[in-house]
């Protein structure tokens, strides 16, 4: 996580006004609703799966099928990411999410930043969860060719997950 980030993550943790000239700017399409406070932030290291497909027009293309990726916490694991999208934490809690926004990677490598809608379940840390943006995103697109529907191919990737709840 950038340096930048961490000074954005640690102050909304605290309640700290940061100044502005130290903190990253992230994209209007997947900024937090306002009044929403920090959960936790995760990073995940993992791949996005794509399947071989034909697209609208008959041509066989890559298309997006699920992320399989660990969660981490200070390099250790804290639980997983998969297909829904789903993301499950050691606790038992989990959160389920639905694309609201959407904004470009750093890179033509690198997946797009998200903004879901979540709606948390158990009880632990993800239970409250409203919304989620992945960030920091790195690799993970897929390109090429495909030659045979039904193919399958993995992309690695990375990111960082922030889970956040409404103020209480």
């Amino acid at each position: 996580m950038s340096h930048k980030l961490w000074i954005i993550v640690l102050s909304a943790l605290s309640g700290c006004v940061v100044n502005a000239a130290h903190a990253q700017t992230l994209p209007s399409e997947i900024s937090a609703p306002d009044g929403a406070t920090v959960v936790a932030v995760l990073h995940a290291e993992g791949a996005q799966i794509y399947e071989c497909k034909a697209n609208a027009g008959g041509k066989l293309e890559w298309q997006f099928r699920e992320p399989v990726a660990t969660l981490m916490l200070d390099g250790k694991t804290v639980g997983r990411h998969y297909a829904g999208p789903n993301w499950e934490h050691v606790d038992g809690s989990a959160v389920s999410g639905k694309v609201s926004g959407k904004a470009p990677g750093a890179t033509k490598d690198d997946i797009l930043l998200l903004r879901l809608d979540g709606t948390g379940r158990g009880n632990g840390l993800l239970a409250g969860v409203t919304t989620i943006q992945r960030i920091e995103t790195r690799g993970g697109v897929m390109e090429g060719a495909c030659d045979k529907s039904g193919e399958f191919a993995a992309k690695t990737y990375s990111c960082d997950y922030v889970f956040l709840k409404p103020k209480s």
